[in-house]
């Protein structure tokens, strides 16, 4: 007879990467929060996730994190500004300097290019 051995199921390692998202925010463009705590208050996009479908604007949304100290840095409370979803921010338009939705056209050269719904102002990326 045959000893019974008793095996591990394979386990899967690795998941699935998600869809990225299409954003109609960029690095550099200046949003107005929406909803939340810190609604109507404005700042500069810092970082964009696509992946996740998150935006971290400058002073809002500002989370606090105690630190241990390491040999470069001291102990203390590090506040610094925390991701948050796109859909909580609005572009804000240039001409009416309103927050507005965004559409998108091509350009002739083949170039999505990004519309003001408000006003039909094109904004421009900035890189």
């Amino acid at each position: 007879m045959k000893p019974l051995v008793y095996k591990k199921a394979a386990r899967v390692r690795t998941q699935a990467t998600p869809e990225r998202k299409k954003l109609h925010i960029t690095k550099g463009d200046v949003v107005q929060v929406i909803r939340g705590e810190d609604k109507g208050k404005r700042g500069t996009v810092l970082r964009v996730f696509p992946k996740t479908g998150r935006v971290v604007v400058e002073g809002i949304n500002l989370a606090k994190r105690h630190r241990k100290a390491t040999q470069t840095t001291e102990a203390g409370i590090v506040t610094f500004p925390a991701p948050m979803d796109h859909s909580k921010v609005m572009l804000i338009d240039p001409k009416t300097d309103a927050p507005t939705r965004v559409r998108r056209r091509k350009d002739a050269d083949g170039t999505l290019e990004r519309i003001a719904v408000k006003s039909g102002e094109s904004i421009p990326r900035k890189r």
